[in-house]
């Protein structure tokens, strides 16, 4: 996801340095190492003359947009706050072996996820590229893979206090094009081992519910494009082996019939009290992101869609 002023950034350079160090080693990532000296290296000769190699770490490859790469608005740019953060830290408990493999871009869409244009990734020639072959040269050691895209490719299609039903339909065909060609992709390289879940999305527009009744109408038929989005997703994804995190529902994405309170602000739609309590939206800044609760609502879903897809 991006807003109106989001900066195009190249992957960062530690995991630009992880990425080609793992596939040439498997053994670093964007979140250092796992083993080596004085990390489990074993017995050396001094003890008893028998060496002990450390087991190969396990990985969690994540792709995405700005809210796989963690953006925030109050730094302006990417953080280890993201969604994909969280989920690792919430995962490497269970599997101290894990290496987390952070790929997301901030401004991705399913084009530049497949051709690239955005984000640089050492060896590869765009998102989609580099993750693949980071699968088929870890095959059997990748255990999880996440995916989050389509948000980009509708978003400037509602600006102004209008939706350009146009912008969207061309948005959410193609989506409903590329989308299955990226998680086919992924599923291709890393075969049967990974567990693989996308999400669908939240809807950060219904912050114009509060602007009054034009927002308000603005707002319910966001939530018409949100569904229409989050179908295509949801059906991209199961055809070709994810599993869907469904962070709309928990969200509470289509409910305005339930009411919560916000301070200040009164009674208003649970959608919305959500939208203010988990982006920016309703802060000065004004943007569509998570912040750090809402990432980690997100890592929340995931941790739980992984967990049933044993």
């Amino acid at each position: 996801m991006r807003n109106s002023s989001m900066i195009r950034r190249g992957l960062t350079a530690a995991a630009v340095v992880a990425l080609a160090a793992a596939s040439m080693t498997g053994t670093a990532s964007a979140h250092g190492r796992d083993s080596g000296p004085g990390h489990g290296s074993g017995h050396g000769p001094g003890h008893g003359g028998r060496q002990h190699h450390p087991a190969p770490p396990d990985y969690y490859v994540s792709l995405g947009d700005s809210l796989a790469a963690g953006y925030q608005p109050d730094t302006n740019t990417n953080t280890s706050e993201a969604y994909t953060d969280q989920l690792y830290a919430k995962l490497k408990k269970q599997d101290p072996r894990l290496v987390h493999i952070k790929l997301g871009c901030s401004g991705e869409t399913t084009g530049t996820m497949i051709d690239g244009g955005i984000c640089t990734y050492h060896g590869a020639s765009s998102q989609l590229d580099a993750a693949v072959k980071f699968l088929k040269a870890h095959r059997g050691e990748v255990r999880y893979v996440t995916l989050d895209i389509g948000a980009n490719n509708v978003d400037s299609c509602l600006a102004g206090g209008t939706i350009d039903q146009a912008c969207t339909a061309a948005g959410v065909a193609t989506v409903d094009t590329q989308l299955p060609q990226i998680a086919k992709a992924l599923h291709r390289a890393g075969g049967d081992t990974p567990r693989y879940v996308g999400m669908n999305y939240y809807d950060p527009f219904l912050a114009v519910w509060l602007t009054g009744p034009a927002g308000q109408t603005l707002a319910t038929e966001s939530v018409q494009l949100s569904t229409v989005l989050n179908g295509v997703i949801e059906k991209g994804l199961q055809h070709n082996g994810f599993a869907l995190a469904d962070v709309s529902k928990a969200f509470s994405t289509d409910d305005f019939t339930d009411q919560a309170t916000l301070p200040g602000l009164g009674t208003v739609p649970l959608n919305v009290a959500r939208i203010c309590a988990w982006t920016w939206e309703c802060t000065p800044y004004q943007n569509i992101h998570a912040n750090t609760a809402g990432y980690g609502e997100i890592a929340a879903v995931f941790q739980k869609t992984l967990a049933h897809r044993r």
